[in-house]
C-alpha cells in the first residue's frame, strides 16, 4: 500500500503534479507499490496531498500515459499499479517464448484453434502455395505474468503431423527440431490497429482498444517460407524495440537499409 505523502516543496520550480508522479514511481520502485495495487481514492489521495484533485488527476494521467497506471472507470475501479511493459526486440528472430526467457518471464500459451484451412489469397502469396491449398492454422492468446500481452495467428505450410505435435510452446524450435526449417530471415510490418470486440475478448481489454499489429512471413535458410502470421500485441504491455545498424557498401557508410 502507498507510504506516508511527501511533504510537496513549493517555489522551487518543480510543478506540484510532476512531484507527486516522483512521489508514485519512487514507492514503485521500492516495492512499497505492487503491479495489482489499488491507488486511494482521488478525494482521499488529494486531501493527503494537500492538493486539488486537478492536479492529482494531472499526475495520474500522466502516469497512465507513460503505462505505470491502469486506471478503470466505475465505482469499482479506481487507479491501479500497472504491470511493468516487457521488452520485446524485433532485430533478431527470436519467438514469444525466447523474448519472455529474455525478459525472466514464462510464457504461456492458450490454443484458440490448430487445423487445416484453404490458403486465402495473402496466405497463399506470403507461403508462395495457390489459393485454396491446404495450410494450417494456429492461432494462440499469448501470456507472461497476470494478463494476456498478444493474440497469435500463424500459418504454415501443410507440414505432416504438424497439428499433433504440442502447440503450447515455441513453435519455432518444432519447425527446427521436427522439421528441419528453422526459421532465418523475416520480413516484418507493423501497423497500429483498434481491437475488435472478439480480439477484445481474447485479450482482457476494450473493444477499440489499441493495438500494435505485426504481420510477418519468415524464411528457412534456402528462402523457403515457413510462416506467415499475424500477431496482435497490448502496446501497455509490451514494449517493441527495432535496433539499426551501419553497413559499408561500395565505400559509402550509412545506416542499414538506407
Amino acid at each position: 500500500m502507498v507510504g506516508t505523502p511527501p511533504h510537496l516543496e513549493r517555489g522551487t520550480g518543480v510543478p506540484a503534479h510532476v512531484q507527486i508522479e516522483r512521489w508514485l514511481l519512487e514507492s514503485i520502485s521500492r516495492g512499497d507499490l505492487a503491479p495489482g495495487d489499488r491507488l486511494p481514492g482521488e478525494r482521499e489521495l488529494a486531501g493527503r496531498l494537500g492538493v486539488s484533485r486537478m492536479t492529482l488527476r494531472q499526475a495520474l494521467a500522466t502516469l497512465e500515459r507513460d503505462g505505470v497506471l491502469l486506471r478503470v472507470p466505475g465505482r469499482a475501479g479506481g487507479a491501479f499499479v500497472a504491470e511493468p511493459r516487457i521488452e520485446c526486440d524485433l532485430t533478431g528472430l527470436a519467438g514469444f517464448t525466447e523474448q519472455m526467457r529474455r525478459a525472466h518471464l514464462r510464457a504461456e500459451a492458450r490454443i484458440l484453434a490448430a487445423r487445416t484451412v484453404p490458403a486465402t489469397g495473402a496466405v497463399a502469396r506470403a507461403l508462395e502455395v495457390e489459393a485454396g491449398a491446404p495450410v494450417h492454422e494456429v492461432a494462440r492468446v499469448r501470456s507472461a505474468g497476470l494478463s494476456p500481452v498478444a493474440l497469435e495467428r500463424s500459418y504454415f505450410p501443410d507440414l505432416p503431423g504438424l497439428l499433433g505435435q504440442d502447440l503450447t510452446g515455441s513453435l519455432y524450435t518444432l519447425l527446427a527440431t521436427r522439421y528441419d526449417l528453422a526459421p532465418h530471415t523475416a520480413v516484418e510490418h507493423l501497423d497500429p490497429v483498434i481491437a475488435r470486440a472478439e480480439d477484445a475478448a481474447e485479450l482482457g481489454i476494450a473493444p477499440g482498444a489499441p493495438l500494435m499489429l505485426i504481420e510477418r512471413t519468415a524464411y528457412a535458410v534456402d528462402g523457403t517460407p515457413v510462416e506467415f502470421a499475424r500477431d496482435l500485441f497490448r502496446p501497455d504491455r509490451v514494449r517493441l524495440t527495432v535496433r539499426s545498424g551501419v553497413t559499408v557498401r561500395s565505400g559509402v557508410t550509412g545506416p542499414a537499409g538506407s
